[in-house]
C-alpha cells in the first residue's frame, strides 16, 4: 500500500486510465470484428464503410498510447489486404 499522497494519487490515476484504455481496446476490437463479419458475409459496401471507421478507431487508439503506432499500421494493413483479397475473389 502506498504511503505518500502522491503515490496514492498515482494509484487512483492508474485505475481510471486502465479502465479507459480497456474501453478503447474493446471498442477497437468490436469494430474489427464487425468489419470481419461484413467481409465474411460478402457485404463489400458495408465492409468498406466499416473499414473507414475501424481505421479511425485504430488511429485514435494508437494516438492515445493504448497500442503502438507500428501495431496500428500493421492492423490497418492487414484489414486493407483482407478487403482487397475479398474484392478480387
Amino acid at each position: 500500500m502506498a504511503h505518500s499522497k502522491s503515490a496514492q494519487k498515482r494509484i487512483r490515476q492508474n485505475i481510471s486510465h486502465r479502465s479507459r484504455n480497456r474501453w478503447r481496446l474493446r471498442a477497437m476490437r468490436e469494430a474489427i470484428k464487425d468489419f470481419r463479419l461484413k467481409l465474411a458475409a460478402d457485404d463489400l459496401d458495408g465492409a468498406k464503410t466499416s473499414l473507414r471507421s475501424c481505421c479511425s478507431l485504430i488511429d485514435k487508439t494508437a494516438q492515445k498510447g493504448v497500442i503502438h503506432r507500428n501495431q496500428a499500421a500493421r492492423r490497418k494493413g492487414r484489414l486493407n489486404a483482407a478487403l482487397k483479397a475479398k474484392a478480387l475473389a
